[in-house]
């Protein structure tokens, strides 16, 4: 079976559709869906990883141990129904230890961040990501980067501004946390572009398994020299763990993973501005804090940036 790639954008009979349709009815409803619930899921792990008794690199570390048994329960079962590429470790690994790697520095920072600076700095610096991605999938992917697409981009990231920049205190003694936030997106970009590229030739779950153990070899040599604390020291501790390995490394990871086989890199990329939505919305819910005006001017404008930036008429080849 040959597995096309997300970018393979060109129309063809096949594909074509109807001249009265609009941009809007071609965007593939399921990987859609999948991306939002996905950057939901994801915008919630600053909420657990502050709400853990364990380490910063010790909660990522127990992210990714966590889920391994359920990704590999994943895994066992797309292989039972033989619809998956066969793995070829010869030609994929180096790509394998690169997942791993990028998206242990992607937590590594992003836990550093959570915990010296305000929740808050770290999603807006954090939220940085669309841009290196942007710029990698023009020349990595060689994907298209239109008009609608820059917009979306720039809409997206004045909305994030506006959505937290009312709570954002940039403080001296936060410096090292905000710096953090930014490498964050560095990482988290490169990581986003490299299962963009993974996908053309592995399932959602040999993409999500296999750099998992890497990743947590990584997170736990560093919990191991760094953090005080590795084993959670309360049953509530151990929630909050789990809470954050089934629904941000699972469900959003997964989610997202899925929805990158089928959807463009950049405006996959865009959606992600939603966790900024999610992370506001919640500390809205758990700690009260009010909602302003420019906050919901903010999420509209991103929303208005993610439907400018939508795919156009054709429709991507799809994977699993």
């Amino acid at each position: 079976m040959r597995y096309r790639g997300i970018n393979s954008m060109s129309e063809n009979p096949q594909t074509s559709h109807a001249p009265g349709a609009t941009p809007a009815d071609h965007v593939l409803l399921l990987p859609f869906i999948a991306l939002i619930l996905g950057a939901i899921g994801a915008g919630a792990s600053p909420i657990f990883v502050r709400l853990t008794d364990v380490g910063p690199f010790a909660s990522a570390f127990w992210r990714m141990a966590l889920a391994l048994p359920v990704l590999w329960a994943w895994l066992r079962i797309e292989n039972a129904r033989g619809r998956v590429p066969q793995m070829n470790f010869g030609r994929d690994w180096p790509l394998i230890l690169l997942l791993g790697f990028l998206f242990a520095g992607d937590l590594f920072f992003w836990h550093l961040a959570i915990l010296n600076t305000s929740i808050t700095n770290a999603t807006l610096l954090a939220t940085t990501t669309p841009l290196v991605v942007a710029f990698g999938a023009w020349l990595i992917l060689k994907e298209k980067i239109t008009r609608p697409i820059m917009i979306g981009v720039v809409a997206g990231m004045f909305g994030a501004a506006l959505l937290m920049g009312a709570s954002a205190t940039f403080k001296p003694e936060n410096l090292f946390g905000d710096i953090s936030g930014f490498i964050t997106a560095f990482f988290f970009g490169s990581y986003f572009l490299a299962v963009a590229f993974a996908r053309r030739r592995m399932s959602p779950a040999q993409v999500m398994f296999y750099p998992a153990i890497v990743s947590a070899g990584f997170l736990f040599i560093a919990a191991f020299l760094l953090d005080d604390y590795i084993i959670p020291r309360t049953w509530e501790g151990f929630g909050w763990l789990v809470a954050l390995a089934v629904i941000s490394q699972l469900g959003g990871q997964g989610l997202i993973a899925y929805s990158l086989g089928h959807l463009p890199a950049v405006f996959s990329s865009l959606v992600l501005f939603l966790e900024a939505l999610a992370a506001a919305f919640l500390a809205w819910i758990i700690f009260s804090e009010p909602v302003t005006v420019w906050q919901l001017c903010g999420g509209l404008l991103i929303l208005a940036g993610i439907y400018t930036a939508r795919p156009g008429r054709t429709k991507p080849a799809t994977n699993l």
